[in-house]
């Protein structure tokens, strides 16, 4: 039997999608914010198998590179699964048709970095993931403009809402987004890689 992070009717939790390969200190930067800006009970940092869009070559298994970002979370909000692993999800969809049709009290918000919205048109069933569950779209650097014009973010145009009222989007229907700013960090899972870096990393 699948084993889902903790969750309860009525919880607000966050889903943060990745390789975390390895997982770093913007992960967590990014996952603190959502938290506090999306007023969240929780978070679930979704290790996948591998990204259908990039190389899989070399990649760990999910579960051990989830040990490692479990290093790296260090927040007693913040849950680590690789449990798309077990169910044998190849895209991003068939995850959230998994937990929502599994939670269905639970307020899900898909949590993205901006630099993901950019790509976000080239996702298998990108509109439908909008249609489960509203999502928090996440400010990275050199993506500030580029990702609020890109396709996806064009499409979804009429359904973002004033990152002001972030607080009222696990409550949403979907589809609905928001865009938040804040403090950005430049830090990179594929740069630290070519750094030889494939551990959990601090950033310091």
């Amino acid at each position: 039997m699948v084993r889902l992070p903790p969750h309860a009717p009525g919880m607000r939790i966050g889903l943060y999608g990745g390789t975390f390969n390895p997982a770093h200190a913007g992960h967590r930067h990014v996952s603190l914010l959502a938290l506090k800006r999306l007023e969240l009970d929780r978070l679930w940092w979704v290790v996948t198998p591998g990204n259908p869009l990039k190389e899989r070559g070399g990649l760990a298994p999910a579960c051990e590179r989830a040990e490692a970002a479990r290093a790296m979370a260090r927040h007693p909000r913040i849950d680590v699964t690789c449990f798309e692993e077990e169910i044998g999800a190849q895209f991003t969809v068939n995850t959230l048709d998994y937990v929502v049709a599994r939670c269905r009290t639970v307020r899900f918000v898909w949590t993205m970095g901006a630099d993901s919205l950019g790509s976000f048109h080239r996702w298998r069933g990108w509109r439908r993931i909008a249609r489960l569950m509203p999502m928090a779209v996440i400010d990275r650097p050199g993506w500030t403009l580029r990702a609020a014009h890109a396709q996806a973010a064009q499409a979804l145009g009429p359904y973002r809402i004033d990152e002001s009222d972030a607080p009222l989007l696990p409550d949403m229907a979907p589809p609905a987004w928001a865009f938040l700013h804040g403090p950005r960090s430049s830090l990179s899972s594929s740069e630290l890689r070519k750094q030889g870096r494939t551990f959990a990393v601090s950033g310091r």
